[in-house]
Formats: structure tokens, C-alpha cells, sequence
């Protein structure tokens, strides 16, 4: 004891010798090292022969319960989650079924719900789902990482169709595809039955449907290429046969040889059920080093949270599956989140719609009770059943056709009246906010869309990677400021960077404000490739909806297609761009114009680099 009292005494006085008398600064708090949660200690199976869901479930309300940091440890090996024991919570999501009861419970397979500071490390493991569930959300946490595992689903509700060989017999053309691994299916007369997979408990398929389902998107293999468009596959059959080895033959009443071998056809049915992934009112979260092989029913969708990174996650089917779908619909889709979105150093590659849409979502006024009081209704069938603002938060209002804020058009919300997003208790599509002061004289019921700009991101997406996309490439609408550096965009089958801004369809808010596309590779796009449209009816250059985009630096390799379409901007500068032609030197000239603007002002085009034979002309009205 005498000898730790001397030494203290020592290294005070040292302290304050060395400090010249300053007061002596107090260690920072260290952090608490994290308790491990091993899942196979609570039963989980990392040789993949039996279900590891309720193992997963209980490890995680184990952890729930340690009042410190948390890493969820997974082994190197392959587990397999059913959904008939997953956690399950009524949920409401953005872009999915909206306020449709038959789908408001949701399975997840890996929740973290009400924790934080927690690590899911995957440890090289990769989770097989089964069925109809969310992989892993999270819900009312802080500080959540979900790192270094891969996970696909075992009967993805998409069904991947390669058709191998065509021609024709006796005068019948007939077609023979070849059905991946994991989508079962059976051969009915002239039709196909397709089975999803069995579930374990009731013996029934998690879900079923006909020949050509309800959407079809077509996959060229060798040219990189997927776009939107019909499917023949089912149109004047005469007979199918199961050839065996998950090949089947089609043969038509007409006699003509299809001219489609080699295709993909990706054929899938609507109803975005429940998300891929889910991060709901959660702040700082992150996804890094994944495969995200598949994503079921929807994407990674983030709602109503603050702060959400992805990083080097591999969105793409996995090469032994033989499959070209990665996802459902979208990949990433964030709805309005606030704080700092940031998706670097990422694979985008198979989705059935967008890789990437950041917005907040504008609700229609349709009452107002009060003089500080307004009733607001969601406008899109699949978005409902969730809160939109909450008290303190900033809300915008604007006019419809106008999409122009009105005179005094922010306040402060002090009280919400709606959707808690986890129960049907209230009604689903409505909500009434009240305000800090009396809502602008121009509000009018039916005309007047608001904003809460509050749940509006800072964005960052670089280092990405985007080919066989049927849709656009990146959807960002927020008036925070946007980067979108170093990213390469092959073949995208519609713009490649869209900014609406929507107040008639899918009522996707808001304007930007500040948006860079730099150090950008632009290769056989789609024109136009930078589409700017939001959806005003009435366009006033001196009342923009946009404003401050600027285009700097990027190379385009481009066939006879326009470069920018922009509407209602204030200050556009395109500037030290390298545009090169994709056809030969003796090639005909490009007609597309490279430039068009409708409504806008500002436009500065400088300082770019053409190949000759294109139509550098602007065109502005």
C-alpha cells in the first residue's frame, strides 16, 4: 500500500513538473471490449443440414439483454434459415405493399432490434434463406455494422430462363430452356407451374404461379445487356415436355424459328411483399464486405433512420448459380433518411429496377382542421403505413403544379396523429400534423404537397459499379449535397443518373440543391444519359425546381443519344468532359443533340472534348 501511494505521489508531481502546474488531464474513458455472442453456442448450424433460425433469433435476444458493446460471431460455414421460426413484427415499408394487410407481418432472419453498438460479422459465413423473409434488419438502434458473410436465398421469386436451343420440327418451332438449381417447378399440359420451394412445416410452396408470372425482363449474356420488354415464351404453345436435367422443351403452333437463343428471360411476380433488408428509425448503420447474392421480394431499404453506409457489398447473383438475377425489384433504396448516405466501392449488377433511389416521399394535403393543423394523406398505393414526421422536425410546403415552395413556406412540427408504422391501429394512409404557427395562406387541399425536410441526406456514391440494369442507374432527390464521383455505369438501359422529383405518381420528394456527377465512365448508355424531370406542369425558368448541377470531368462513350435532358434547373455547368463516339470514324454523324434544356437558365458548356461526327448542339425552349 505504501509503495502504491509513493508511486502515485511520484507520477502526480512528475505530471505537474512536466505540465509546467497545468492541471493534469483525466485518460479518456476506454470503450468496453465487446462480449462475443457466438450463434452455434445457442444451437445454430454451420454445416447447413438443419434450420438455424431459431438459434440465430435467440442469440440475438441473448445479446439484447448485455448492456454493452455486442459482436455476433458467426463460423466459416453455411447456415440455413427458414422463416416459420424467424422473429416476426407488422411492419409498413416504403415501396412495397403500402397499407395492404395481407402482408403486414413480416419474417426477419436476422433482427437487431432496440440494441446498440453491435457488430453482425458474418465471419466468411454464408446464410441461405428460405421462403418469403427479410434477411436482416434494423430496428431502433444505434450503431450497427453487418460485416464479412454473403447471403442468397434458396428459391428466389424470380425465375431465371436461358434458352438454350430453337428451331424447328415437322413445321413447329419450339424452344428448349434450361431452369436453374432452386426454382422448382412442374409441367401442366401446355403450361408450367412454377413452385417456389416447400416449406418444411405445411408441405405447401412459399409461392407459386404460371408460365410467364406477371413481369419479364431479358438478359443477353454476351453482350452485358438486360432491358425491359415482352415475353413469347408462352404465346402459341402447342405442347411442353420435362426433358429432365432441368431442361425443358416448348413447342408452338407456329412455324417460324425463335431467333432469341441464348437469352436470359427473368420472370418474376409483382407484389414487393417485404424488403431485402431493412433499416428503420436506427442511426449509424453500416453494411460492409458482403455478397449480397439475391434480394427477395424488394431491396435494402432504409426508412425514417440517420447515417447509413454501404460499403464493398458484392450486389450480384453468385456465379455458380446460374442464375442473372440479383434482386427483385431494387437494390438500395432510402426513404427519407437523414444525416449522411454513403455508398462506396460497390458491385450493382442484376436488379429487376433501380440499383440505387434516395428521396423523401411528399404527402397530398387533403383537410385542414384547424388554422395550425393538416390533414396529409399518402398518394401512392405501395408507401403508407408509417410516420412521415415527428415532433421538431421541418416540413416544406409547395404547390403541385408548381413544385415551388409557397410564401413562408417552413415550420415546425409539434404534434403527428398518424401511423405508428408497426401496428393498424390508426388509419394507414392518413395522418394529421400540426405545426408550430398557422400553415401558409396558399395550402389548398388536393393542390398542396408537403415535405418534411428534415429527413433529407447528404449523399456520397463512389467507386461503384453498375452494368445490366434495365432501369436508370442512380435516383437522388435531396436538397442536401450530393457527390457522385468515380463510378463506372455499362449499357444502363434508361438515364444512368435520373433526378425527378415527383408530385403525380410516386410522389418522391424533393428538389436538388447542390448535386456533383464527377470522374464519372459513361459506356453504352441509354439517352439521355443525365435525365433531369421533375414532374411541375407549370415551368418558370425564374422559379427552377433544381438548382446548382454540375457535370465535370466524366468520359461518355456513347452511341446516337443525347448526353443531358434537363428541366427546370437554375445553374447547369457541364465542363471538362471527354464525349467520344462508340461507331467508327466511318460511321455516319450522330443527329441526337448532346444538349437539351427545357425552362432552365444558367447553362455553362465549357471546356469539353468531342470526337468529330457528333451533334454538339444545344437545344433549349
Amino acid at each position: 500500500m505504501a509503495r502504491s501511494r509513493f508511486v502515485l505521489f511520484l507520477g502526480v508531481a512528475l505530471a505537474l513538473l512536466i505540465g509546467g502546474g497545468s492541471p493534469v488531464s483525466a485518460a479518456p474513458p476506454s470503450t468496453p471490449r465487446p462480449v462475443v455472442v457466438d450463434v452455434d453456442d445457442y444451437g445454430a448450424d454451420p454445416t447447413g443440414r438443419t434450420d438455424s433460425a431459431p438459434a440465430v433469433a435467440a442469440a440475438l435476444r441473448h445479446a439484447k439483454t448485455l448492456d454493452r458493446p455486442t459482436r455476433i460471431q458467426f463460423s466459416r460455414g453455411t447456415y440455413q434459415l427458414y422463416p416459420e421460426r424467424a422473429e416476426k413484427r407488422e411492419l409498413y415499408v416504403s415501396n412495397t405493399v403500402g397499407a395492404d394487410q395481407r402482408y403486414r407481418d413480416k419474417r426477419i432472419g436476422l433482427l437487431v432490434e432496440d440494441m446498440h453498438d453491435v457488430t453482425v460479422d458474418g465471419g466468411g459465413a454464408k446464410l441461405v434463406y428460405h421462403g418469403l423473409q427479410t434477411a436482416f434488419a434494423s430496428i431502433r438502434s444505434t450503431n450497427v455494422t453487418f460485416q464479412n458473410f454473403s447471403f442468397d436465398y434458396a428459391a428466389p421469386e424470380v425465375i431465371d430462363a436461358t434458352v438454350t436451343d430453337t428451331g424447328v420440327t415437322d413445321g413447329h418451332a419450339y424452344r428448349v430452356l434450361k431452369i436453374p438449381t432452386g426454382s422448382p417447378y412442374r409441367v401442366d399440359g401446355t403450361h408450367i407451374t412454377w413452385l417456389g420451394e416447400k416449406s418444411p412445416a405445411t408441405g405447401k410452396p412459399y409461392w407459386s404461379g404460371t408460365d410467364g408470372l406477371q413481369y419479364t425482363q431479358i438478359h443477353d449474356p454476351e453482350a452485358q445487356r438486360t432491358w425491359r420488354g415482352d415475353n413469347p415464351l408462352f404465346n402459341d404453345v402447342a405442347s411442353v415436355t420435362d426433358l429432365g436435367g432441368r431442361r425443358i422443351r416448348i413447342d408452338y403452333s407456329t412455324a417460324a424459328r425463335p431467333s432469341d437463343a441464348g437469352l436470359v428471360y427473368q420472370m418474376r411476380l409483382i407484389e414487393r411483399t417485404e424488403p431485402g433488408a431493412f433499416i428503420w428509425q436506427s442511426k449509424d448503420v453500416t453494411m460492409r464486405s458482403m455478397n449480397a447474392y439475391y434480394l427477395q421480394s424488394f431491396g435494402v431499404v432504409g426508412q425514417f433512420s440517420e447515417n447509413i453506409a454501404i460499403d464493398k457489398v458484392n450486389f450480384a447473383p453468385d456465379p455458380r448459380s446460374g442464375r442473372s438475377t440479383a434482386s427483385f425489384a431494387d437494390f438500395v433504396q432510402m426513404s427519407g433518411v437523414k444525416g449522411k448516405v454513403a455508398i462506396t466501392r460497390s458491385v450493382f449488377d442484376g436488379p429487376h429496377d433501380d440499383p440505387i433511389n434516395i428521396h423523401g416521399t411528399y404527402l397530398q394535403v387533403v383537410g385542414k382542421p384547424g388554422p395550425n393543423t393538416l390533414t396529409l394523406a399518402y398518394e401512392h398505393p405501395q408507401t403508407a403505413g408509417f410516420p412521415q414526421f415527428a415532433p421538431g422536425d421541418e416540413a416544406e410546403f409547395a404547390t403541385k403544379t408548381t413544385m415551388s415552395p409557397l410564401k413562408d413556406a417552413h415550420a415546425k412540427v409539434t404534434a403527428v396523429d398518424g401511423p405508428s408504422g408497426m401496428d393498424h391501429d390508426k388509419p394507414l394512409t392518413t395522418m394529421t400534423v400540426t405545426f408550430d404557427r398557422p400553415v401558409p395562406d396558399g395550402v389548398k387541399t388536393d393542390e398542396t404537397v408537403v415535405e418534411n425536410i428534415t429527413a433529407t441526406p447528404s449523399v456520397d456514391i463512389s467507386g461503384n459499379e453498375f452494368r445490366n440494369v434495365p432501369t436508370r442507374g442512380i435516383l437522388v432527390t435531396t436538397r442536401k449535397p450530393v457527390r457522385i464521383t468515380g463510378n463506372r455505369f455499362d449499357a444502363m438501359s434508361m438515364a444512368s443518373i435520373y433526378v425527378s422529383a415527383d408530385a403525380y405518381q410516386w410522389y418522391e420528394s424533393g428538389p436538388v440543391a447542390d448535386l456533383t456527377i464527377r470522374g464519372n465512365s459513361f459506356t453504352r448508355p441509354t439517352g439521355p444519359v443525365i435525365f433531369v424531370e421533375p414532374t411541375n406542369q407549370v415551368v418558370d425558368p425564374a422559379h427552377p425546381v433544381h438548382r446548382n448541377i454540375s457535370v465535370k470531368d466524366n468520359a461518355f462513350d456513347i452511341g446516337d443519344v443525347t448526353v443531358v435532358d434537363a428541366k427546370s434547373v437554375g445553374g447547369f455547368a457541364f465542363t471538362g468532359n471527354t464525349v467520344r463516339r462508340l461507331a467508327g470514324a466511318d460511321q455516319p454523324p450522330y443527329k441526337s443533340p448532346l444538349f437539351v434544356f427545357h425552362g432552365s437558365s444558367g447553362i455553362r458548356i465549357a471546356g469539353n472534348h468531342y470526337d468529330k461526327g457528333l451533334n454538339t448542339s444545344v437545344v433549349s425552349d
